[in-house]
């Protein structure tokens, strides 16, 4: 498959659908080429694999895609000047198809190893002709019908209508036959010429055998009995023999028998010969056919074999060269003959005029041919000098095209690297689908979107000034990208994303820019996972372990990019305050979450422990709960880090509507084992408590003054439980080791809500 095919499927995918379809479609291919030598040849799978993948990529069905690239292909061979060869084909439509089956052999020189299917027609009527096509390679039938119709439109301005009226295996090849309709009025012109009686001039038989020198004449048994002067030098004993007993049919696909041949008269037939020629054999051959007397013939003969032989040794020293031995193998010293077969009715036999088909003048040298072997009213002798010279020449152009072509496909390569590259750092701060619409040039306000349902989380480090201020502003940078390493793998594999980094302040969304349903639950996952993995890191300014506070919050925000300069994805509303003052107001080592995002979780696998009412940032309440771990499949609980502790988790309940509530509907559960006096001897106390604090205040009623606010401006608010403000609701609070101050909280465990 030589690369003229290639790039033109590479050229029609590209202008058909776009750069991004063909890398789509090069990737599922599994071609790894950016562009395609014109003259170079191919792997057969190349273009069906393309083409699969394209109909896949584009949801163009097969035969569609075939068929619209067959169209295209006759206005890219343009760019090449063959439509000029397309346009003299023919005068007519009839004749351009008639002439099909020889257009491949017109473009021999350029394309030497070409594989051209066969074509050849029957049943021509003034409304059509029926054609029919045989090839070796399977799937490439809408291709030529799409060309078919192409060809008389653009050539001869008339629609042909192509009918398929049957498609069948023969061996290897594929063998369909289709009907042609169009308007066939030249074909009448024709039968009334043919009617008309024509003035014959008679010709001798041996004088006509003298103008074809490699002609042969064969009756309807197959037997040769008569050759050609040329043809008898190298071939002597080919008189008498059977034509299919000396000789192969190459072209058409068709089998060699009488019948097939009479059925083509508008074919080129090619045959070679079975055996291979003997250069020793034909040069004595002359030598006998000859009435040379003198011995300086004799001696110009010697130097022949011996020149003969020179070349062979040569061949034979490059044994590391498979084309060289190639070159020595029997195929090469087979003689290929190209004509016509003619029925000629006055000797009933058919006789078949020919020329050598030489791809070189080493070639013609191996055969025992000569120039003067070859006919002088035609261009043979021409056609062998000239095509000899462009060989060389277009071996020459091919060399320094694939040269080209090389160092191309290496730049290709490199920049596809770089790109890749660029890609990948662009997408790390920008959301892929935003970048690409950015690269559209869309304006970059364009990208914003609402998200009605996404949750958020923040994190940063407790006591960070400081830990700054005890250590180098290389060590913080150090300690911060040990961290923000460590939540960024942590935020591939939950899905989440990574927003910004302000400091040491960490934020993460889930559901947006990819919406899913799960966004909370991929966060809480992330939450754990960051409160878990810290534990391992530590501070450099007195070795103990670092520790962090985590929000989450959930609800509407608007996401995209703004402004011009430094483009960075973002998210504004007030979920993105509510989020950061949930990690304002919490407290170390753990991970405090909104009664929003409670409510995306319930009936989940989370443990959670009822905290409370909060107030911030503009005297709003928030009931909070902690994220205290989750359970596995198997029901046993993991706590988000050893603080909490196992005993608490594994008494806690999982959050859920099953969730028992006391009468007023938001009462902690009861917990297994414990008097219900216990609890109830809890809730006649008004708890107060301060939430930055370590340990419960008194449980005797009293005020808890505000604290001083967190760098985000809020203001730590006080907690009042059972007081008018939370509307009578109860809740018991877990300190921080997880045990109860009081003598009265030791006798129940810390609940849910």
């Amino acid at each position: 498959m030589y690369g003229l095919l290639c790039e033109s499927l590479h050229d029609f995918i590209k202008e058909s659908y776009g750069d991004d379809v063909w890398k789509l479609v090069r990737e599922k291919a599994d071609v790894r080429l950016h562009s395609f030598v014109t003259h170079q040849v191919y792997s057969e799978s190349v273009i069906p694999r393309i083409a699969m993948a394209a109909s896949g990529v584009t949801g163009t069905p097969y035969n569609e895609l075939m068929n619209s690239w067959g169209v295209y292909f006759l206005g890219f061979v343009g760019k090449y000047g063959y439509d000029r060869i397309l346009k003299v084909l023919g005068r007519h439509v009839r004749d351009f198809v008639n002439g099909l089956d020889n257009l491949h052999e017109y473009l021999r020189f350029s394309y030497p190893k070409v594989q051209p299917p066969t074509f050849f027609c029957q049943e021509e009527s003034a409304t059509g002709v029926t054609l029919h096509y045989r090839s070796k390679r399977k799937g490439y039938l809408h291709y030529a019908m799409g060309q078919l119709r192409q060809m008389g439109k653009q050539f001869y301005d008339t629609d042909i209508h192509v009918e398929v009226l049957s498609e069948q295996m023969l061996g290897d090849y594929s063998h369909v036959t289709m009907r042609l309709n169009f308007d066939n009025s030249a074909y009448r012109y024709i039968m009334k010429e043919d009617e008309e009686e024509q003035d014959i001039l008679p010709i001798a038989s041996d004088f006509f055998f003298e103008v074809f020198p490699f002609n042969i004449v064969f009756r309807q048994d197959m037997v040769v009995h008569n050759v050609g002067s040329g043809l008898s030098t190298v071939f002597p004993d080919l008189d008498g023999k059977k034509i299919t007993d000396a000789f192969l049919l190459a072209r058409p696909l068709v089998e060699f028998t009488w019948n097939m041949i009479i059925s083509h008269p508008n074919n080129l037939f090619e045959i070679m010969s079975k055996e291979p020629v003997k250069r020793e054999r034909n040069l004595h051959n002359r030598i006998q056919n000859s009435d040379y007397e003198n011995a300086n013939r004799s001696a110009d003969v010697d130097v022949e074999l011996m020149a003969f032989h020179s070349i062979i040794e040569e061949d034979y020293k490059d044994a590391n060269s498979a084309n060289a031995m190639e070159s020595l193998g029997d195929g090469s010293r087979c003689l290929k003959l190209k004509g016509q077969m003619r029925y000629m009715p006055e000797w009933e036999s058919i006789i078949f005029l020919g020329t050598p088909v030489m791809e070189s003048l080493s070639a013609m040298f191996k055969t025992g041919l000569y120039i003067n072997d070859l006919s002088m009213h035609d261009s043979s002798r021409d056609l062998v000098l000239a095509g000899t010279q462009q060989s060389e020449e277009l071996k020459r152009a091919l060399i320094q095209e694939q040269k080209k072509s090389s160092k191309l496909e290496e730049s290709m390569k490199m920049l596809d690297y770089e790109m890749k590259k660029t890609d990948d750092l662009l997408y790390r701060m920008i959301p892929k689908p935003v970048a690409k619409r950015l690269r559209k040039g869309e304006p970059a306000v364009n990208t914003c979107e609402v998200f009605p349902d996404v949750t958020i989380l923040f994190s940063d480090v407790v006591g960070f000034t400081r830990i700054c201020s005890h250590i180098t502003p290389m060590q913080v940078v150090s300690m911060l990208n040990t961290m923000y390493t460590l939540f960024d793998t942590l935020s591939e594999k939950h899905r989440v994303f990574k927003v910004e980094t302000i400091g040491d302040a960490y934020m993460v969304v889930a559901g947006a820019p990819e919406k899913t349903k799960y966004h909370a639950h991929n966060i809480c996952d992330m939450a754990l996972d960051m409160v878990r993995s810290i534990d391992h890191l530590k501070d450099p300014s007195n070795g103990n372990h670092i520790q962090i506070r985590v929000g989450i919050h959930s609800g509407m925000v608007v996401a995209g990019v703004v402004g011009h300069k430094m483009p960075r994805y973002g998210l504004h509303g007030d979920t993105v305050h509510t989020a950061s003052a949930m990690e304002s107001n919490g407290k170390e080592m753990h991970i405090q979450l909104s009664s929003a995002t409670y409510e995306h979780l319930k009936g989940s696998h989370f443990i959670f422990e009822r905290r409370g009412t909060i107030t911030i940032k503009g005297n709003v309440e928030i009931e909070t709960y902690w994220l205290k771990g989750q359970r596995d499949k198997d029901g046993n609980a993991q706590a988000a880090c050893p603080q909490f502790g196992t005993q608490t988790i594994s008494n806690a309940n999982i959050s859920g509507p099953e969730a028992r509530r006391d009468e007023e509907g938001m009462g902690p559960t009861l917990v297994a084992g414990r008097d219900k006096d216990d609890v109830k001897s809890i809730r006649s106390h008004c708890i107060k408590m301060e939430i930055t604090g370590h340990s419960l205040g008194s449980m005797e009623e009293h005020r808890v003054e505000q604290m001083p606010g967190h760098k985000d401006g809020l203001q730590d608010a006080h907690l009042e439980l059972n007081s008018p403000e939370s509307n009578g609701r109860d809740s018991i609070i877990e300190s921080p080791d997880s045990s109860c101050e009081s003598p009265c909280s030791k006798s129940a465990t810390c609940a849910m809500s």
